[in-house]
């Protein structure tokens, strides 16, 4: 652990803020019990829920606008630049394997089987996206990568819709019968999806998450040249806007649709995402108003971290019980209805025990924080 170096604070705010909501979509007390905006929508549609993960690859774009700021102007570009970012890349996509696998060493210690583990998930998304986005900001001037995040929201695009899938044909965006879907089966092996049927963080659908980094680092290297001024949030809503209204026409005919990462997703969330960030920054940069955003700025100092230590603590409440006997509860399913449900109900219960969650992993981040501790890959 390292301490950090100095970054645009409205940068760390939302971040903060994309991984506070990933904790709080992530832990309900009860999946039987959510408000519907902390759903994902079930195919086709957006909810904010759907915009949580594409927020977070948008800003690990924008941040690397900064990182990788120097040797995108000209500097040379040695070897052991592409292998701290394989490293870095590497370590995402192991860390997720490993909460992929949490469960299988927890109930089989000390033989697991792993012949049905998951492969892909959101780490390994988080991974494969910023691997993808940073050799194309390395290798290619500004012109070739608007090109190349076009090419690839048109070439996704004309794939889904014209590559036929045996015992289908073309054009089908169902579950079953989508391209995306088809690939990962063929490659992976169904055991190894999140269903068999389909992995909402499959191969071939992590190619458009590619251009919502990109959409990020052409942001974040906007806001590197603008004074810190209202007119420069006032760009970034209006480049968010357009996006929206870009994204939502798209949308008539290629829908959005979170779990395929469709190219109107990709343009539709990273206008909300723009939107997002225009508020966090005229507050922040150009107001100077940031106690309130203090707690989601020490959150997004430190969210890859918090984001695999809750995932852990998550499971080893779902994998514990309380009591003995088939019926016995998990510890998890036993706080909620212990703690919350009697005097909350069911639905609100399920939601405070989320925000517990949350409250938590601060406390823990804050005392990380005081100590100057920061997780760097």
């Amino acid at each position: 652990m390292t301490s950090p170096s100095s970054r645009l604070v409205s940068l760390d705010v939302f971040r903060g803020l994309a991984i506070a909501s990933m904790i709080l979509v992530n832990t309900p007390g009860s999946w039987s019990h959510v408000y519907p905006p902390l759903l994902h929508a079930e195919w086709h549609g957006f909810t904010p829920t759907d915009l949580v993960f594409p927020a977070f690859l948008f800003i690990a774009g924008a941040a690397m606008a900064f990182s990788l700021h120097k040797y995108h102007t000209g500097t040379a570009i040695d070897t052991a630049l592409y292998l701290r970012i394989l490293r870095r890349c590497a370590l995402l996509f192991t860390l997720g394997l490993f909460l992929n696998s949490f469960g299988f060493i927890w109930k089989n210690w000390p033989s697991p089987d792993f012949r049905d583990l998951r492969i892909l998930g959101v780490l390994q998304r988080i991974s494969l996206a910023y691997l993808g986005g940073s050799l194309l900001v390395l290798n290619l001037k500004w012109r070739g990568l608007w090109i190349a995040t076009v090419g690839i929201l048109l070439l996704y695009w004309l794939i889904l819709m014209a590559v036929p899938v045996p015992g289908v044909g073309i054009g089908s965006l169902t579950p079953e019968g989508n391209v995306a879907g088809y690939v990962d089966r063929l490659i992976l092996g169904a055991s190894h999806l999140y269903t068999p049927n389909f992995d909402p963080e499959g191969l071939l659908s992590t190619l458009p998450s590619i251009a919502t980094v990109l959409l990020g680092y052409f942001t974040g290297n906007w806001l590197r040249d603008q004074p810190r001024t209202s007119r420069t949030s006032g760009g970034l809503v209006m480049f968010g806007l357009g996006l929206v209204i870009v994204g939502a026409l798209w949308g008539l005919v290629f829908p959005i649709n979170k779990q395929l990462w469709t190219s109107s997703y990709v343009l539709y969330s990273g206008g909300w995402s723009l939107l997002l960030l225009a508020a966090c920054y005229e507050l922040i940069e150009v107001r100077q108003i940031r106690r309130w955003s203090f707690p989601l700025q020490v959150m997004g100092m430190n969210a890859i971290f918090v984001f695999v230590a809750s995932g852990i603590g998550v499971r080893i409440l779902y994998y514990t019980q309380i009591g003995s006997g088939e019926e016995a509860p998990s510890t998890y399913a036993w706080l909620y209805e212990t703690l919350f449900v009697p005097w909350a109900g069911a639905l609100n219960g399920s939601l405070l025990f989320a925000i517990a969650n949350i409250l938590i992993w601060y406390v823990v981040l804050y005392g990380l924080y005081r100590k100057g501790w920061f997780l760097k890959l």
